[in-house]
């Protein structure tokens, strides 16, 4: 299998596991994410991997998807409003089962395409693995609010270096969508994955750097951790400028979530404690 797409297939199943044996009523529950509920979480992520995948087979029905949903959203509307209208009704644990069993066959579609054929997005073209790889990254992100509103403190494993890619190439990014100038050089970031080995990118320096774990740098560039909520060394000017707005993903600038914010909860909701009804 392509590595991205077993990645992204990993990674949801990971959160498919946290959600496994959630009571029915733990669906709508409100997480620390815009108070989106984990229904809500779901249906966007499904959302999503069923949009990647008409950009993949159908190009014409992407298109048509595309342009009603900016249409939405340039009209003030909220996107978790459009996917509930597209969701019709599917909710809790019937949306979980039909997300996860959707999961394998985006997997399965993106292993047998040519990586580097081009698709479209709802910004510009972009290669079949860079639109697996995003879909980790988005389940990867919006799995964190999850994690954290369980109670959860995530096992991560060496698949998010696809989401430090993404980071580090989107440096330049974060900058252009503020109509900003990109502060030169970029930081050398220097990060240790979930394994224990070494991942490095950007020209070695010390006088710009940032280094730490590679999951609280993934957390920053996806804005799902105050960078004050971490411990990655950040070192100079345009480190330092970089981490305090890192954006890795498409879209209007956003600001990251104030310090204290986002945390994994001390105490998971009382709706997990209680006793299950006997059959």
């Amino acid at each position: 299998m392509l590595e991205q797409a077993a990645d992204f297939r990993d990674e949801s199943s990971a959160l498919a596991g946290l959600l496994a044996d959630l009571p029915d009523e733990g669906f709508a529950l409100v997480t620390a994410f815009k108070d989106w509920t984990i229904s809500n979480v779901l249906g966007h992520l499904h959302h999503l991997n069923h949009v990647a995948l008409l950009s993949l087979n159908d190009p014409p029905a992407f298109a048509a998807h595309a342009k009603r949903l900016g249409e939405r959203l340039r009209a003030g509307g909220r996107i978790i409003d459009f996917e509930s209208e597209w969701l019709a009704g599917l909710d809790g644990r019937q949306l979980f089962e039909t997300w996860r069993e959707y999961v394998e066959d985006t997997a399965e579609a993106f292993d047998r395409v040519e990586p580097s054929t081009r698709v479209k997005w709802f910004g510009p073209d972009m290669s079949a693995r860079s639109s697996i790889t995003a879909r980790l990254m988005e389940t990867w992100a919006h799995g964190q609010e999850v994690y954290d509103l369980l109670g959860v403190v995530r096992t991560n494993a060496d698949r998010i270096r696809n989401i430090a890619v993404i980071g580090v190439n989107t440096y330049g990014w974060t900058f252009v969508n503020r109509k900003e100038t990109v502060p030169q050089p970029p930081p050398h970031v220097r990060l240790i994955s979930p394994g224990g080995a070494t991942w490095a990118f950007h020209e070695e320096r010390s006088d710009e750097l940032i280094e730490g774990l590679a999951e609280e740098f993934c957390q920053v560039v996806t804005q799902v951790r105050n960078l004050a909520d971490t411990n990655l060394r950040v070192t100079g000017a345009n480190a330092l400028n970089w981490m305090s707005k890192a954006q890795c993903f498409a879209g209007a600038p956003q600001d990251p979530p104030p310090p204290g914010s986002r945390a994994t909860a001390v105490r998971p909701p009382a709706i997990l404690s209680k006793p299950k009804a006997q059959a």
